[in-house]
């Protein structure tokens, strides 16, 4: 009897640091980390919610780490205020040119400095004379 509640308990605790790990907006999305405002992720909030009803010190925990390091919130949506009439077209012989030709013509053109290898960045080729 004693060894079944025992087995019975050590699999309750395992079940809820389960529980606690992926109920944690810092750990489902790193990428969120130093956001300092914006709108709630209901998701999260419900997961940690969740937490704090059946385990209130968890729960809390979860939350304070959520609102503190900004994993709560939704990511900010970038708005572009480029529009048609702003466009400058550079004519450059795509032929016989590198990324780092590219680089030096959009720095000599526009005055700021771009590295095209980054990682958040995708480079197509296209026809912009059909546009």
């Amino acid at each position: 009897m004693l060894k079944t509640l025992i087995g019975i308990l050590r699999a309750l605790i395992c079940f809820v640091l389960i529980f606690q790990i992926t109920g944690c907006g810092t750990l489902l999305y790193p990428e969120r980390r130093g956001q300092k405002t914006g709108n709630i992720d209901p998701g999260v909030a419900i997961l940690d919610a969740v937490g704090l009803f059946f385990f209130i010190i968890p729960g809390l925990i979860a939350f304070g780490v959520d609102f503190t390091t900004g994993a709560i919130y939704l990511p900010a949506k970038s708005k572009s205020s480029l529009n048609g009439k702003s466009i400058k077209q550079i004519a450059f012989d795509p032929k016989h040119s590198s990324p780092a030709v590219i680089e030096k013509i959009i720095e000599k053109e526009t005055g700021i400095k771009v590295k095209l290898d980054q990682d958040n960045m995708e480079l197509r080729n296209c026809n912009l004379s059909k546009i």
